[in-house]
């Protein structure tokens, strides 16, 4: 169901399921009234800067390989104007909105904070345009992870001063003015500082990565379910993973999806049938047998960027800060590093889940190697083909996600006239992890859709209650075996039910977690 409790924002740290909850399901959001008294003070540290004739980077210079360029009182609100409309300079198709509300929400988070400087009317125009479901429209390409993601946060900002365009709670494009206007916003004239403070974060790689990790949770379960349907109907043992074999490694990730393996197994009559003496195979391939020790690595992983993710949300990103006792110092934790290298890491992780399913998938269709089970899953074989296609898809997915593996995170290259000279790539790291994870689903939906094909096909042997389960939901979607017929919808429907989220759900169930 939809979260639809409020958020709170400035009070403490946010937490992964918070940023789902505003980013996909929109979730109102409360300001912590102690939080924009913190912002109220140091704003005054900033007032005080201001004033003095010394420069300070950020509030009266210029920024980057012009920190060194002072800027009269006069010209500063130019400045603030200049840098935003300058910095906005995304190009290509249009960002998800629930990408850029995340982006959004983790810029608010650090406004909230009270060590940037803004002024509380600006964190407040934040939390209004996310409660009004204005979106400003952001393009796929201008960041470099460094300084953060500038030319996202960028467009964000330029909407707050009612210039650009956004989409509007119904999704219509309008112009920022308009849409501000209609929820009775005040556009932003942003003052000393301020443009800095809403364009220096990691907030675009940190909220894809939030995304990312909240439906690999499901994909990987989902993983786990994919594979026993392929083991079962291809007459594999479940014996490799009993528990105490497990813990000969005991490698975290590993153990959980060796147990849920065990569970979805352990009840089937069709694993059962062929238990004992007469079953002369002494192991299974490693797409089979090592199911647990592929998905549990990228469990693993998952665990690890987990623990980045939430240290990030602990972060204040913003340069210069303004610190507890009131300094105001440059620094660097802008910088998308760590964020960057987890991202690619998934991505890896993401690949190689798939492959095996893939590697699974290829058996099922190929006698010399299913155990019984008829050539591509098809009806009359040399008339028709079954699912002979639907593996070459798989196949070209799987290629495609071994490409998007490749880490973006050490493809620095400089910026700024040298100023910016190693950058992380953080944002592109995230931006093909999200297009693995969606070719990683439709793997797994092409893996369950020759699993339940499989399974019907080795009647009157019946499958165990949890991947029964998951054909009985295949078959609202999809038919079973039979003469060719239009694959394609078969392939989107399952995919729809991997991607919902609705497959997981019969694993959790069965889990025994």
């Amino acid at each position: 169901m939809p979260h639809t409790s409020p958020v709170t924002v400035g009070a403490a740290p946010l937490r992964p399921e918070d940023v789902v909850a505003v980013a996909r399901h929109h979730a109102p959001i409360v300001i912590d009234a102690g939080a924009l008294d913190r912002v109220a003070a140091a704003r005054g540290v900033i007032d005080g800067m201001a004033a003095d004739p010394n420069p300070h980077y950020g509030v009266s210079t210029g920024f980057g390989a012009l920190a060194t360029t002072f800027i009269a009182p006069e010209r500063r609100r130019q400045l603030q104007q200049s840098l935003i409309r300058s910095h906005a300079a995304g190009t290509g198709p249009e960002v998800e909105t629930e990408v850029i509300r995340a982006l959004q929400l983790l810029r608010l988070q650090t406004l909230a904070s009270g060590h940037t400087g803004v002024r509380p009317q600006v964190v407040e125009t934040y939390a209004a345009m996310l409660n009004a479901g204005i979106t400003p429209i952001v393009r796929e390409y201008g960041s470099l992870g460094c300084s953060g993601d500038l030319a996202p946060l960028a467009h964000i900002a330029l909407a707050s001063m009612g210039e650009g365009d956004v989409r509007d709670a119904s999704g219509e494009k309008v112009p920022a003015a308009d849409a501000l206007a209609a929820a009775g916003i005040a556009p932003l004239q942003l003052v000393e500082k301020e443009g800095l403070a809403l364009i220096n974060g990691t907030d675009g790689m940190l909220g894809m990565l939030v995304l990312a990790l909240h439906d690999l949770e499901d994909l990987f379960l989902t993983a786990d379910i994919s594979a026993a349907m392929s083991i079962e109907s291809q007459l594999g043992t479940d014996a490799v993973f009993a528990a105490d074999l497990m813990a000969l490694r005991p490698q975290l990730g590993q153990a959980v999806s060796a147990a849920h393996l065990r569970a979805f197994l352990g009840s089937s009559p069709m694993v059962h049938s062929h238990k004992g003496p007469e079953d002369g195979r002494v192991q299974d391939a490693y797409s089979l047998r090592c199911s647990p020790q592929v998905h549990g690595a990228a469990r693993d992983t998952a665990s690890y960027a987990a623990t980045i993710a939430e240290r990030e949300l602990a972060s204040v990103v913003d340069n210069p800060v303004v610190t507890s006792d009131g300094r105001i110092e440059s620094n660097g934790n802008f910088h998308g590093a760590p964020v960057a290298a987890v991202l690619d890491f998934l991505a890896i992780s993401v690949a190689d889940v798939a492959s095996v399913a893939e590697r699974r998938t290829d058996r099922a269709l190929d006698p010399a190697r299913s155990h019984g089970l008829p050539p591509f899953l098809a009806d009359e074989v040399g008339v028709d083909s079954g699912l002979m296609i639907a593996q070459y898809a798989a196949a070209g997915i799987v290629s495609e996600l071994k490409r998007l593996a490749v880490p973006a995170s050490v493809d620095s290259i400089p910026s700024s006239a040298m100023q910016e000279d190693h950058v992380s790539m953080g944002w592109a790291a995230a931006r093909k992890l999200r297009r693995a994870i969606d070719g990683l689903g439709r793997v797994l939906a092409i893996e369950i859709l020759t699993g339940a094909r499989a399974l019907d096909l080795r009647a009157p042997l019946e499958a165990g209650p949890a991947t029964g389960a998951v054909r009985d939901l295949v078959r609202t979607v999809a038919g079973g075996p039979g003469p060719d017929r239009f694959l394609s919808p078969d392939m989107e429907a399952v995919a729809a039910l991997v991607q919902s989220g609705q497959i997981a759900a019969i694993a959790k169930e069965h889990a025994n977690d």
